[in-house]
């Protein structure tokens, strides 16, 4: 890669715009990463330890947990160390390490949660056939198959940005390295590299919102059918926390990823911190606050432990 580009090392911009408020920053990002760590780690305790859990649902959700800590832990931590700098450099390598293992984790986690979609399907419309379908053997081949998956169709588009000609320009007006950014910079053609990535990336999230839509849709067709309101209260509960979780991370990386050059760059920044800081923190909540179960178990195991 050396002999494709002039530029050694990226500078990013990050939040530099607002100078004044760093010490802010730095401890907005340093309480999000601590209490997204801590809740997901809370989770996957829970789930692991308390028996009542060991169901398809929370195999799924734990794995869920811990990619949110790998996912959350490619970029902040960068950050925090970058904003007392006044020179928030990366190398080229430490720079296409990053993005990989950023849109690697984001791939995956779109096709995990389409995964969940259709776990939700199963329990929801063939309750009786629920278990024997969703099998601990079905549930690995399944989880093994969305990390195979977010691998294959990240590495191709990222070889692709790596082998991009950078010649003097080495400002990323970004917080972290992404595609989107990294396109814009480049002083090559980016057509057939972005066309690389808008259809790497519109591959998994449109077929992800399509195997989730065709979920739900089945979903509430059978929540209609049932007769009593508790019978539908109960069916739409189960799903509830996940169709929330699903309607944010989509719509934020379908924005980012369908067009990625097409975004302002301020306007990129923000939405990159809902899909990369937001999200990893709020979905624990969301799982565990709107979840009985979930609740029920906490209760259980703080009572064990104390």
């Amino acid at each position: 890669m050396a002999n494709q580009t002039n530029v050694k090392e990226f500078i990013m911009l990050g939040f530099s715009n607002i100078q004044g408020y760093q010490t802010v920053l730095l401890l907005f990002f340093l309480v999000m990463y601590i209490t997204t760590m801590t809740v997901n780690i809370f989770l996957i305790t829970i789930i692991r330890f308390v028996h009542q859990l060991h169901k398809p649902m929370y195999f799924f959700l734990g794995n869920l947990s811990f990619l949110e800590l790998c996912y959350v832990t490619v970029t902040v931590p960068k950050i925090i160390v970058d904003i007392p700098r006044k020179v928030k450099s990366i190398s080229f390598s430490g720079c296409m390490t990053q993005l990989f293992f950023f849109t690697f984790l984001g791939a995956t986690e779109n096709i995990l949660l389409a995964l969940m979609s259709f776990d939700r399907f199963l329990a929801v419309c063939y309750p009786l056939r629920y278990t024997n379908l969703m099998s601990h053997r079905v549930c690995f081949i399944l989880l093994s198959a969305s990390w195979i998956l977010g691998f294959l169709t990240t590495s191709f588009p990222i070889i692709k940005i790596s082998q991009l000609h950078f010649c003097d320009a080495n400002e990323i007006n970004h917080f972290f390295c992404e595609s989107a950014p990294l396109l814009k910079l480049s002083c090559s053609d980016p057509y057939y590299r972005e066309l690389t990535v808008i259809i790497c990336a519109s591959s998994v999230i449109l077929s992800s919102i399509l195997l989730t839509m065709m979920s739900y849709g089945y979903i509430l067709r059978t929540i209609l059918k049932i007769p009593s309101a508790t019978g539908k209260q109960k069916a739409a509960s189960t799903c509830a926390s996940h169709l929330i979780v699903v309607t944010t991370f989509y719509s934020t990386t379908f924005v980012m990823y369908v067009k990625p050059t097409a975004s302002h760059g301020s306007l990129n920044k923000v939405m990159a911190l809902f899909y990369a800081v937001f999200t990893p923190l709020v979905n624990p909540f969301i799982y565990s606050l709107r979840n009985k179960e979930v609740k029920k178990s906490l209760a259980l195991l703080l009572k064990r432990t104390f």
